[in-house]
């Protein structure tokens, strides 16, 4: 799912395997939020990698069997947005109620209103027959911010412990602090690159770069 392209006119059936695995992602985020609630901070890790594992092999079959369609494109980010988002704001609380500044409620704005915007920005574009699909700047913040939710639920499992895994308590909490600061920084970034991209579309014409967005 990258790039600008022209919309085709032939399009796949939306009842493939990758959308049936979008749809799973979304099952995955709804049971991550209440592991958080519940404070499963190891079933909500197990949740979290099962949920990217889908966000990687339903692009990827998308694109090798030529199932790009109108739904999975709609889909795909609508249910990563409901992923990501979802995990930040039931994190907050968990911060908050420590006392501790890990994830600051402007962080999680910052994910929040990012995803909202460019969501309407990828409608207003799509609603024109051009794609508008995630690139590397866009893959690379959920990369970034998959690695701040597993990071702050191992965190938060290795709190009454001096180390999981082998790996002493400070190092997890430096590492969960270091994440969302990347991943902070990353949904900026990507946020600012994509609102710049609309520059580069020909409205009246041909787009301008090729696309896979699922």
């Amino acid at each position: 799912m990258q790039g600008l392209s022209r919309l085709g006119v032939c399009e796949p059936s939306p009842w493939n395997l990758p959308n049936l695995l979008t749809g799973m992602r979304l099952v995955l985020a709804v049971f991550l939020c209440a592991a958080i609630t519940g404070q499963w901070w190891l079933t909500g890790l197990v949740l979290m990698g099962l949920a990217a594992i889908t966000d990687w092999l339903d692009g990827y079959l998308a694109r090798a069997q030529g199932l790009v369609s109108p739904l999975g494109r709609v889909l795909d980010p609508l249910v990563d947005k409901v992923l990501i988002s979802g995990a930040f704001i039931f994190l907050l609380p968990v911060a908050l109620s420590q006392g501790e500044n890990w994830l600051p409620p402007w962080m999680v704005a910052v994910v929040v209103g990012r995803e909202l915007i460019i969501t309407s920005v990828r409608e207003v574009v799509e609603r024109h027959g051009v794609a508008f699909g995630a690139d590397w700047p866009g893959k690379l913040k959920m990369v970034l911010q998959c690695a701040a939710i597993c990071l702050a639920l191992v965190a938060e499992e290795v709190r009454p412990r001096d180390s999981l895994w082998g790996i002493d308590r400070a190092l997890w909490n430096g590492l969960r602090d270091l994440s969302m600061w990347a991943m902070a920084l990353a949904t900026v970034a990507s946020g600012g690159h994509y609102l710049a991209k609309l520059g580069s579309i020909r409205w009246g014409g041909e787009p301008v770069g090729t696309g896979d967005s699922k």
